[in-house]
């Protein structure tokens, strides 16, 4: 592996740990708030609350990041289809013009002779 895509690599890691560690803060707020919304929970209930809301809520998390990576890996596959069949098409029609204009030349030539 080269460096700059060691490099790349390692920032992506870098970027999705603290991605993930943002989310799971947010969930841990969101849990709060949804707990002093319940003011008859014990210390003990709440603590649990909580837990199972951010576990859930990353759980939840994981799915739609499983999903999106899924249909990232569709687009790219697709989009290479369509750019090789793009590539195709143009390197066929500069054959093709090649083609006349050489032809064009060759028959202007024995005209002209």
């Amino acid at each position: 592996m080269q460096p700059d895509e060691e490099s790349a690599r390692g920032l992506a890691q870098v970027e999705g740990y603290l991605l993930l560690h943002a989310e799971v803060d947010e969930a841990r707020r969101q849990a709060r708030r949804f707990t002093e919304a319940l003011p008859w929970l014990t210390t003990a209930q709440r603590e649990d609350v909580e837990r199972v809301y951010v576990a859930d809520r990353m759980e939840v998390c994981r799915e739609m990041l499983s999903r999106i990576a899924g249909r990232a890996v569709e687009l790219r596959d697709e989009y290479t289809a369509r750019y090789d069949q793009l590539k195709l098409r143009c390197v066929a029609v500069s054959v093709l013009t090649a083609g006349a204009v050489g032809g064009t030349c060759a028959v202007l030539a024995l005209i002209t002779r």
